[in-house]
C-alpha cells in the first residue's frame, strides 16, 4: 500500500472524527433535556459517587464551557462544566459520575492510569516536536530528522491508544455505580449509556486518525531510503 493509498483511510478517519464530535454534542444536548427520574444534578451525584468512594476529600468545582468535564490528577479535584455542574438532566449525571470514575481510577492506582500519567510529560514535548521535525525532514530530505519525528509522533500515537481503556474503564466504572447507588433509574440508564457511548467514540476517532497518519509517515520514510 503507498503513501498515496493511505489517503483514503485517512479521510474515513477524518471524516469519522467529524461526525463523532457531532455525535457527542447532538447526543449531549438531546439528553441535557431530559431530568433525571431522581432530580440528581450533576454535582449531587457526583458527591454521593466519590463520597462512596472514600473519596471525601476531593472537591467537585464548576468550570466554564460546554463538555469541559475532567478530573484533574494533579490537585485531585473533579471539575464540571457549568451545565453538568447545575443540572438535573441524564447527560449532567452520565457526564459528573464518568469524571469521578477517574477519580476512583486514581485511587486505586488503575494501571492504564499509571502508565498515562507517567508518559504524559514526555509526550507534551514530543508531541509539540514532532511536527517540526518531520517537516524539516522531508524540506532537507534528512532521513534522521524525519526518523526522530516519525519516533516522537509515535509516542502520542501510544499515548493516544493508552487514553482509550482508561476512557472506557471510567464509563464502565461510572453506569455500574449509578445502578448500584440508585443515581438513575432503568429508564435513564439508557441514555447514560448512549452519553457516554457517543463520548467514547470521539477518543476512538482521534487515534485512528492518529495511527494512520503514523503508518502513512512510516511508509513514506521508507519509501524515501529506496
Amino acid at each position: 500500500m503507498s503513501s498515496n493509498i493511505m489517503f483514503i483511510p485517512l479521510l474515513f478517519a477524518f471524516g469519522l472524527s467529524i461526525w463523532a464530535q457531532f455525535k457527542v454534542k447532538g447526543t449531549f444536548n438531546k439528553y441535557a433535556k431530559v431530568h433525571n427520574m431522581y432530580g440528581l444534578t450533576g454535582h449531587e451525584a457526583a458527591r454521593r459517587m466519590l463520597d462512596a468512594n472514600g473519596l471525601y476529600d476531593v472537591p467537585i468545582e464548576p468550570v466554564r464551557g460546554s463538555l469541559t468535564d475532567h478530573y484533574d490528577p494533579t490537585k485531585r479535584v473533579v471539575r464540571l462544566s457549568e451545565p453538568v455542574y447545575y443540572e438535573n438532566s441524564v447527560s449532567a449525571v452520565a457526564v459528573a459520575c464518568h469524571e469521578v470514575g477517574h477519580a476512583i481510577q486514581h485511587k486505586e492506582s488503575y494501571s492504564m492510569l499509571v502508565l498515562r500519567h507517567k508518559m504524559f510529560p514526555i509526550v507534551n514535548i514530543t508531541s509539540q516536536v514532532s511536527p517540526f521535525l518531520i517537516l524539516a525532514g522531508f524540506l532537507f530530505g534528512s532521513l534522521n530528522l524525519l526518523g526522530v519525528g516519525i519516533v516522537f509522533f509515535s509516542l502520542a500515537v501510544l499515548f493516544q491508544l493508552v487514553t482509550l481503556p482508561v476512557e472506557f474503564d471510567a464509563s464502565n466504572r461510572a453506569r455500574r455505580g449509578m445502578l448500584s447507588m440508585g443515581l438513575v433509574s432503568q429508564n435513564d440508564e439508557r441514555g447514560v449509556g448512549k452519553v457516554l457511548n457517543a463520548a467514547a467514540l470521539t477518543y476512538v476517532a482521534a487515534a485512528l486518525i492518529s495511527l494512520i497518519e503514523l503508518l502513512r509517515f512510516i511508509m513514506m520514510f521508507f519509501q524515501s531510503r529506496d
